[in-house]
């Protein structure tokens, strides 16, 4: 059972849990819309495959059930309009931000609206097991579930296993419209995220092997065969801090007095020694007494279903990654009692409840195939929320290029396709000789290995390996701030209308142009041991970015950039602001050499040889403007800057 009782483990801080309401989504259909007079539709709370050619029949009545009612607050509409407003630089209410007590008056759910959604859920049958500023929490058997929401529930075929969900779309007492604003857990099937990269658990160490590149080009594989008609350069062994601050234009700014908080499920116990050891061993500035702090749950559920060790190596990465790019940057982990997303949202609460930071770090998602809006509707109350405070959320658009080799359809990822959100893409990043940014690419790999004589490349350029994620949604309208700069062959690639195009931003995400992370992992002897490893992935972007507007908030001095789209967006035209990401920079074939150790340790069991091709992601392409792989492209030397500009206008 999940408490919700959080306890603060501060690696030097503590902080407490108080709870705040929401609103209705931007792009997303409203939750509810009135179909008789005497019940509210929860639009969105019967999936998709939940179809009459799926139903399997009833569910038993004395099955249980366990549920969330969202409160829609006192004015949804008012919060969405208020969101939009401080986030605009052309409106004059831009960074008129509230305090979480302010956005709690104004736009939270009154007691007697609490009380009234109470007294229906316990009347119909069900059990009040948990009441937040957010949601009343039920437990029940499917008769009272039934009776309370107005809809039975029957089991359906999905894929390959069964689940249940509500045969018609739920309702509630047309005395509680504007009241609530959608229900969760209707349905059985799982809705949790995945950490977007490729993670080694601690329980099995990961080390790349050499040669290395110490930066892009500087360690041709002269003895390997040659790619796209000439030697290609071995991967970098990983970059540091120093590289990453040059290449996105950090100047002087570290990131001082301003709070970024990263979010992920689980907690890793050893993360405070190794962003300790790791800024020692690499050049970053050393983490001070009370800048890195652990907002964590009082428990931790489904741990073996959500590979909780696995976790760990995000959260090292996505706290060394913001240290690196804003070595002065407070830094609070807010990890998650799970990898579900009740539990994912309580995190996201946390931040905004308390306003634990101006800037949201996170890098985990799903495919928007598996979003319902039932959820998307709570995801999107909790961003506007936080839009109103001048928090800023910033989500990784996905690893699996446009998901047709990983899910067979073409789809972006969520909450990265929220329109409240921040959606950073990946690159493929090369930096030069002392630290000069040289070009990126859209991050997209083929991969061919070596054949067994070693005079060339099996199946050159190999297949799709992996990629950024992007792409247009299939259920978010497009938003305000996209139109006049996504072209309308991607915004209206699957609506007439217009839909949200996915990512906004991009940075460095490509492993093999990478991140050196350090982490404390499981060697074969059993012992655990600190070591380094080149990583990437858009979790690896996200953070990247995160950084990157800590620098950005410090320049204005200290104002909070809040959602930051609109300002990202406003900023597309103007000149040395952006590096314009496409994927062929140079004019001619872009790769890097991989040597991997067959077995992840040593060269006991052999080596691995394999080319990367950079550039090549899926049906995605960087191209020049606007891209579904790299947003308005990476932050160049005038993009930090770019802030002090507007710093006047922010009361």
């Amino acid at each position: 059972m999940r408490s919700n009782r959080a306890k603060t483990r501060a690696v030097s801080m503590a902080a407490t849990l108080p709870m705040i309401a929401g609103a209705l989504a931007l792009g997303i259909p409203a939750a509810h819309a009135a179909d008789s007079p005497a019940r509210d539709v929860l639009k969105g709370t019967k999936p998709l495959w939940a179809t009459a050619k799926a139903d399997k029949g009833a569910t038993s009545n004395g099955a249980q059930v366990k549920a969330r009612v969202y409160l829609a607050g006192k004015n949804a509409s008012g919060l969405a309009a208020y969101a939009k407003a401080v986030s605009d630089p052309s409106s004059p209410q831009y960074g008129k931000y509230l305090s979480a007590k302010q956005a709690q008056s104004r736009f939270g759910a009154t007691k007697a609206q609490v009380e009234a959604v109470k007294s229906w859920l316990t009347a119909s049958g069900l059990k009040v097991t948990e009441v937040t500023q957010h949601y009343v929490a039920v437990s029940g058997d499917v008769a009272a579930a039934e009776k309370a929401f107005g809809t039975q529930l029957h089991n359906f075929a999905k894929g390959s296993k069964t689940y249940r969900a509500p045969a018609q779309t739920a309702s509630v007492p047309a005395a509680l419209k504007g009241t609530v604003l959608t229900v969760t857990g209707l349905d059985s099937a799982p809705h949790k995220a995945n950490h977007d990269d490729t993670l080694p658990p601690p329980s099995a160490v990961f080390k790349n092997a050499g040669p290395f590149s110490s930066y892009y080009g500087s360690n041709i594989a002269s003895t390997l065969p040659s790619a796209y008609g000439q030697k290609q350069p071995y991967a970098v062994k990983g970059y540091t801090g120093k590289q990453l601050r040059a290449a996105y234009g950090a100047g002087k700014y570290t990131g001082k007095g301003v709070r970024v908080a990263i979010t992920d499920a689980y907690a890793s116990p050893t993360i405070a020694y190794d962003a300790g050891k790791y800024a020692a061993n690499n050049g970053d500035k050393a983490w001070k007494t009370s800048q890195l702090h652990q907002v964590l749950p009082n428990q931790y559920t489904k741990t073996d279903e959500c590979g909780a060790a696995g976790w760990y190596g995000e959260e090292t990465l996505d706290v060394e990654a913001v240290h690196a790019v804003a070595p002065d940057a407070d830094v609070t982990y807010v990890g998650a009692a799970s990898c579900y997303d009740d539990d994912l949202l309580d995190s996201l609460s946390k931040v905004v409840d308390n306003h634990l930071a101006d800037i949201v770090s996170n890098s985990w998602g799903d495919v928007e195939a598996n979003q319902t809006p039932d959820l998307a509707a709570a995801y999107d109350q909790v961003f506007q929320l936080g839009a109103v405070q001048g928090i800023g959320f910033y989500f990784s658009s996905g690893d699996d290029g446009d998901q047709v080799a990983n899910t067979g359809v073409k789809q972006v990822d969520t909450p990265a396709n929220s329109a409240w959100v921040t959606a950073v893409g990946g690159t493929s990043l090369a930096v030069g000789k002392d630290d000069k940014y040289l070009w990126e690419t859209g991050w997209g790999t083929e991969k061919a290995t070596l054949s067994a004589d070693g005079k060339s490349w099996t199946n050159f350029p190999g297949t799709f390996n992996s990629g950024a994620g992007g792409g247009t949604s299939s259920t978010v309208a497009e938003p305000y701030y996209q139109k006049g700069v996504v072209p309308d062959a991607l915004a209206k690639a699957n609506n007439a209308s217009g839909n949200r195009v996915v990512p906004d931003i991009a940075a460095i995400a490509d492993p093999n142009t990478g991140f050196l992370v350090g982490q404390t992992q499981t060697f074969p002897d059993g012992s655990q041991q600190y070591s380094e490893y080149r990583i990437g992935g858009t979790s690896l972007a996200a953070p990247t970015i995160a950084g990157v507007q800590a620098l950005a908030q410090e320049a204005r001095g200290g104002q909070a950039i809040g959602f930051a789209n609109p300002s990202i967006y406003a900023k597309s035209g103007d000149k040395g602001v952006y590096h314009d990401v496409t994927d062929n920079p140079t004019g001619q074939g872009l790769a890097v050499i991989r040597v991997d150790y067959a077995n992840g340790v040593d060269d006991s069991k052999g080596l691995l040889y394999s080319v990367r091709s950079l550039g090549k992601d899926s049906s995605l392409s960087a191209t020049k403007g606007y891209d579904d792989v790299t947003g308005v492209g990476s932050p160049a030397d005038g993009y930090v800057k770019s802030f002090t500009k507007n710093a006047g206008k922010q009361r």
